[in-house]
């Protein structure tokens, strides 16, 4: 019995059409627990913020195959 899991695959984030990347970050965005400071955030800037992310290199979306799901994963600054 094989119990090995499948590592997750990378989208690159320019592969998605415009509607399929906004979906997947919003509901990123939208997610509870997602903090923002203490200020208020639109949706739009936290969107923008999350594309600027992507199109550095600073986040990734990920797809697993185990769980046929799609996220986006930050990767933690460095200090």
């Amino acid at each position: 019995m094989d119990t090995e899991q499948p590592e997750p695959i990378v989208i690159p984030h320019r592969e998605l059409s415009p509607e399929a990347l906004r979906g997947v970050m919003e509901s990123f965005v939208l997610r509870e627990g997602t903090d923002y400071g203490e200020r208020e955030v639109s949706l739009e800037q936290k969107v923008a913020q999350v594309l600027r992310q992507l199109e550095r290199g600073e986040a990734q979306i990920i797809f697993d195959a185990t769980l046929q799901s799609v996220d986006i994963v930050v990767s933690k600054p460095s200090r």
